[in-house]
């Protein structure tokens, strides 16, 4: 759309972080079978611009599951005519399930089946005990 482009013919910013949102929560809600909400913005790395009249594919999973929080990794790509996909952006967000009151709700566990899941899985926990360390720390 014409008002998400900037005047350098970029996409802007703000604007691929709010898909990047809307799949983490697509992503979460699947996984949790409830709704969700963005609890942290871990790390929100933009690789290269999207210009004008790209395609955008955003791509997310779940690489790390706590008692009520998810954190999901959303992969933005251009993609060209010919299929092509470059990677943009890499990012990760905690989401966190919530019940019908709005509070925090259990979620199921994550059961990594490759070797790449499992990586994905102990290289979350890492970033999820990194957070926890830096939330104690504020």
């Amino acid at each position: 759309m014409p008002g998400d482009i900037n005047g350098d013919g970029r996409l802007f910013g703000g604007q691929l972080m709010q898909w990047i949102d809307i799949v983490a929560a697509v992503v979460a809600r699947r996984h949790s079978g409830r709704d969700v909400t963005t609890a942290c913005i871990d790390r929100l790395e933009f690789l290269h611009p999207a210009l004008v009249n790209s395609t955008l594919t955003l791509i997310g999973r779940i690489t790390y599951v706590g008692r009520t929080s998810m954190e999901v990794r959303v992969d933005s790509f251009v993609e060209a005519l010919s299929g092509e996909r470059h990677l943009v952006n890499v990012a990760y967000l905690v989401m966190v399930a919530i019940d019908e009151k709005g509070n925090p709700a259990v979620v199921p566990a994550l059961a990594p089946e490759t070797a790449e899941e499992q990586a994905l899985f102990e290289a979350g926990r890492e970033r999820a005990r990194l957070r926890k360390a830096r939330t104690a720390g504020a």
